[in-house]
């Protein structure tokens, strides 16, 4: 069964135009947060990197088999997050087979998230990805690393990954809110080099899912 949704996975990665999925997920968090952020993101892809990425993202829900139809899946909001133990199988088995999952914490998101992650991969701790990982490199260099879009908390930004093997496959973004930053320019009235460090760093997300 997993060679089957790697060849679907692989195949929709291959394919000339590719299409990325926001999870709907339970628990009461408002997974709909950011509603111009993933078309922004996507625009910006296929204008600077060469992506042929259709400009309506779905919307999947991560129990449902439909997600091996997408190579990334994007996540985020502000409050709780519940997955049920069959989202968790097949998060699971969607990731093993090589599918990516951004999790990207829209403030308030943390305390619930990490808990339902641990689920995903009980044997799997987070690890702080450095600066020099290639996420970080290409095509657009981020030197330290995860930068920071909105300070809330005035904390560090912070990017954390669940790996197989060398292969990151889920990505937590922390105390930074990229998403913020592909929104609309009106929405957070970000300064334009806010919003392009923010869409750069969602332009080497992106680039490392289609060439890794």
């Amino acid at each position: 069964m997993k060679k089957i949704y790697s060849v679907l996975l692989l195949i929709s990665i291959a394919s000339f135009s590719q299409e990325i999925a926001l999870v709907k997920y339970s628990g009461g968090g408002d997974w709909y947060a950011n509603p111009t952020s993933l078309p922004n993101l996507i625009k910006y892809c296929n204008a600077n990197i060469n992506t042929h990425i259709n400009t309506k993202p779905a919307t999947v829900e991560p129990g449902n088999p439909a997600i091996f139809s997408y190579p990334f899946l994007h996540m985020t909001g502000h409050g709780n997050v519940v997955f049920s133990d069959s989202d968790l199988s097949n998060l699971n088995k969607y990731l093993l087979s090589g599918g990516f999952l951004h999790i990207d914490d829209n403030y308030g998101m943390d305390q619930y998230i990490r808990k339902e992650i641990k689920k995903i991969f009980p044997n799997n701790d987070l690890i702080e990805i450095p600066a020099n990982h290639a996420i970080f490199q290409k095509p657009f260099l981020f030197t330290n690393g995860l930068p920071k879009i909105h300070e809330h908390d005035g904390k560090r930004p912070q990017a954390f990954g669940i790996f197989l093997e060398n292969r990151l496959m889920l990505l937590y973004t922390f105390e930074c809110d990229l998403g913020d930053g592909w929104e609309d320019p009106e929405v957070h009235n970000d300064p334009t080099t806010v919003r392009d460090k923010a869409l750069k760093m969602g332009a080497n997300i992106i680039n490392y899912i289609f060439n890794n």
